[in-house]
């Protein structure tokens, strides 16, 4: 959880990257997340594919099933990043559907992400109060946090709610749709950024969503700090070779 506080302090704005494991091939993970730390990226956003990713567009439901069909599991990736502290410094997170790490068992899931140097977790599907009364303790215990998601509809109540259990950041969906579906953000979207930076709260904010270019990013990191990259980049390494992801990163950072 450290590494996120510090990398929040950080004066510039952020650029964190999702991926699904075991895309486009079972073992790329952890030459991935090394490769993506050396072209300068903030954050990883590592994605525990999942068979039913509701909030997920095509282009990252697609990648999940292909690393399900190449054998990812939660116990491999523990086992392929059993290391990757020995290389990697920045702030990793792992972002999933809750019901894989119910059967994994929630305690034993926290445990193995404090031993292997994970940050935190984004569960979309995990209620709020859900986790308050029933996990907030073990999170806690292992030092993880938890990041909370909030769209265009939550209301400034529960805004104000998660801001007020949160440790690090909270994520801020720019729409209502998917994964994927953005070209570019409108008067809509931009007064949404603004609104929500107007409420002051403790916890900066990082939106994701139809991140795709340079414009999106610089849009989305005018009120907030920073922004996370998904699908498009899902699609770079679906094309392109893992050695090249600074051909895709210097897009964002120059």
């Amino acid at each position: 959880m450290k590494r996120i506080q510090d990398k929040l302090q950080e004066n510039k704005k952020l650029l964190s990257i999702y991926f699904t494991a075991g895309f486009p091939n079972l073992n790329d993970t952890k030459n991935i997340i090394e490769n993506l730390e050396k072209s300068g990226v903030d954050m990883i956003e590592i994605g525990l594919p999942f068979s039913d990713p509701l909030a997920d567009g095509p282009t990252i439901q697609a990648s999940s099933t292909q690393a399900l069909k190449n054998g990812m599991t939660s116990a491999l990736l523990f086992e392929q990043l059993q290391n990757i502290r020995e290389s990697v410094k920045i702030p990793l997170l792992i972002m999933g559907y809750f019901n894989p790490i119910l059967q994994f068992g929630v305690e034993n899931f926290c445990k193995k992400c404090q031993e292997i140097g994970i940050d935190g977790l984004i569960i979309p599907d995990l209620p709020l109060e859900i986790y308050v009364s029933e996990y907030q303790a073990i999170f806690e215990k292992y030092a993880l946090a938890n990041i909370f998601l909030i769209t265009p509809q939550t209301s400034e109540e529960r805004i104000l709610r998660m801001d007020s259990i949160s440790n690090s950041f909270i994520y801020m969906v720019s729409s209502a749709s998917v994964t994927g579906s953005t070209d570019g953000f409108g008067e809509k979207e931009m007064n949404y950024f603004e609104r929500v930076s107007k409420m002051n709260l403790k916890n900066p904010q990082i939106i994701g969503f139809g991140i795709n270019d340079k414009l999106t990013f610089n849009q989305a990191a005018t009120f907030q700090k920073g922004a996370i990259i998904g699908s498009s980049f899902v699609k770079f390494i679906k094309e392109n070779a893992v050695a090249s992801l600074s051909d895709f990163t210097r897009n964002f950072i120059n």
